[in-house]
């Protein structure tokens, strides 16, 4: 089920039925959400007068990102990008995208996405899982640092392999924040009373989202980058890509592992 290999320089898994490659993130615990210091980092950008629209809207939405707090997470494989088209047809043969130029670009999964989500051996990110995979051990609005993130930082397109490898966080994924990628949780407005570990939080109504930017591409002057930063979160939208996430196999033992997976499901709606 799994193979041990180095991609772009870096260990990793891939799953051989569907070539789909993982990298595999070490547990640890984090501060998740917008911190004092990243939303004081925010106010400076502001101050800078590099916000193109009104901030307004950006920091009435940051109360959604808080409060801050630290959270346990066990070690798990996460997609190295979203799902590309090509990779979605492995399940999904007549899968085809209206928002891609190419098959392999992130597929934005819209009328499939619970045809495929039901197909898939792997499972969602929780809100945790994922932006603890994006922060990859920094504690800045990027994993770049507190500046502005600009329209360089997207990546969209993983067909090749330089300018994947180059565009990787440390710990070796790519395309954080580009496209908008579903999580396991059910939306919350806030991180009140949430788990201190890494579960996601269930119940009815729509899922998180996190990232989006490169959906925006290209960028009006909307301050379209808000999205790259790893605390930042919406309600799903209209259509999503997927960066799933597996348990990590055991080592010597890799073709056993996968049968332990289970597929996806969703949460019901209103």
């Amino acid at each position: 089920m799994w193979a041990a290999e180095i991609v772009s320089g870096r260990p990793a898994w891939r799953h051989t039925a569907s070539g789909v490659v993982f990298r595999e993130v070490p547990g640890g615990t984090f501060w998740m959400g917008l911190s004092d210091a990243e939303l004081a980092a925010v106010r400076g950008i502001n101050e800078r007068g590099e916000f193109e629209d009104d901030p307004d809207p950006f920091f009435e939405a940051a109360a959604q990102w808080r409060p801050a707090r630290e959270v346990r997470v066990e070690p798990f494989l996460i997609a190295h990008h979203p799902l590309t088209v090509e990779q979605v047809r492995h399940w999904l043969p007549a899968y085809e995208d209206d928002y891609a130029d190419t098959d392999t670009t992130a597929a934005r999964v819209e009328d499939d996405l619970d045809e495929l989500l039901a197909a898939l051996p792997f499972r969602l990110p929780s809100e945790a899982e994922w932006e603890y995979a994006a922060r990859a051990g920094t504690t800045t609005l990027t994993f770049r640092g507190d500046a502005r993130p600009g329209e360089e930082q997207l990546l969209d397109d993983f067909g090749d392999e330089q300018r994947t490898a180059a565009a990787e966080n440390p710990f070796g994924l790519a395309g954080i924040g580009s496209a908008t990628e579903l999580c396991a949780d059910t939306w919350f407005p806030d991180y009140a009373q949430a788990p201190a570990d890494a579960r996601p939080r269930t119940g009815d109504g729509p899922r998180t989202v996190r990232g989006g930017a490169a959906d925006l591409y290209p960028w009006q002057g909307c301050d379209e980058w808000v999205l790259l930063l790893s605390a930042s979160r919406y309600e799903e939208g209209d259509f999503t890509a997927i960066r799933p996430v597996a348990a990590v196999p055991v080592r010597g033992g890799a073709g056993r592992a996968g049968a332990a997976h289970r597929p996806l499901a969703r949460s019901p709606r209103p």
